[in-house]
């Protein structure tokens, strides 16, 4: 079936939290939003909420083949292709060295590889129309170390690293239809950290201000209608780890003091969201 008049745009993730509130934003803006998810129930159940044409795939962005068979289904029932949001991503925290290969595998396959399959993805499709547009959800982790979450900072590093490159890569092939944002938020209140409020390895995520999805929805909503490679929410903390990030000695002496605060802050959290009645 081929919707009139729509531009069709896939979401992975997108069965819960940021995701699923990304899909919202695009299917008011008009697009006809495949909802993906590794879980094809919460992606079925975002894609009827949402209403305005969406529809849902179950999707394991460790997959290659199912990230170019989704692109090429969403082109097909909707007519084009105008946006792949790689948001899917996974958070464990803790030292590497107390991590298994298979948790550190899952990081960097989701984080790092899935956006990387999701990318070329679209791209096989976008390449042969006259527009595009892919937007990887990154993380402030992408930007900088992060003690706790040293996996986690790792695929960031890899998925920001490839966006940008690929980027460069099309323009060097005079490829201008196409654009590559990357838009890297604070630590958000999604059910990526709803277990991390007593969890010292996650303090960092903790450090800077909590977004809510709300604010990263505005964010990318800024980006589609200016595309730009990078965007950091909000923009003050990525001017301060980008600083950090040029001075490691720095960063690592004070590791400690960066630490109990973010502690302090992380403490702070949970007292609010207890008040609020946001946790138990």
């Amino acid at each position: 079936m081929t919707v009139p008049g729509a531009t069709g745009a896939v979401v992975t993730g997108a069965g819960r939290g940021l995701g699923r509130a990304l899909a919202g934003m695009l299917a008011d803006r008009g697009y006809a939003v495949h909802v993906t998810d590794v879980d094809l129930a919460a992606a079925k159940a975002a894609a009827a909420e949402i209403g305005h044409d969406g529809f849902a795939s179950a999707l394991d962005v460790r997959d290659a083949q199912a990230c170019l068979d989704i692109a090429h289904a969403t082109s097909e029932r909707v007519g084009s292709l105008g946006l792949w949001v790689n948001n899917a991503g996974v958070l464990v925290t803790g030292p590497a060295w107390e991590q298994d290969e298979n948790t550190r595998r899952l990081m960097m396959e989701v984080n790092g590889l899935g956006a990387m399959n999701g990318t070329l993805a679209a791209l096989d499709v976008m390449r042969g129309q006259s527009s595009g547009h892919v937007v990887t959800i990154v993380s402030l982790a992408g930007l900088v170390a992060v003690p706790g979450e040293a996996v986690y900072a790792a695929s960031k590093h890899a998925a920001i690293g490839f966006a940008l490159s690929t980027l460069a890569d099309l323009r060097l092939a005079g490829i201008t239809h196409i654009d590559i944002s990357c838009v890297c938020p604070d630590g958000i209140w999604t059910p990526m950290l709803y277990d991390k409020l007593d969890d010292p390895q996650a303090a960092l995520s903790f450090s800077g201000k909590l977004l809510e999805p709300e604010d990263v929805v505005k964010a990318v909503a800024k980006v589609l209608d200016k595309p730009k490679p990078v965007t950091t929410v909000p923009a003050w903390r990525g001017g301060q780890v980008r600083v950090i990030d040029a001075l490691p000695r720095v960063m690592v002496a004070t590791t400690g003091l960066v630490n109990t605060h973010a502690r302090r802050a992380q403490r702070k959290f949970r007292r609010r969201y207890a008040k609020e009645g946001r946790i138990d």
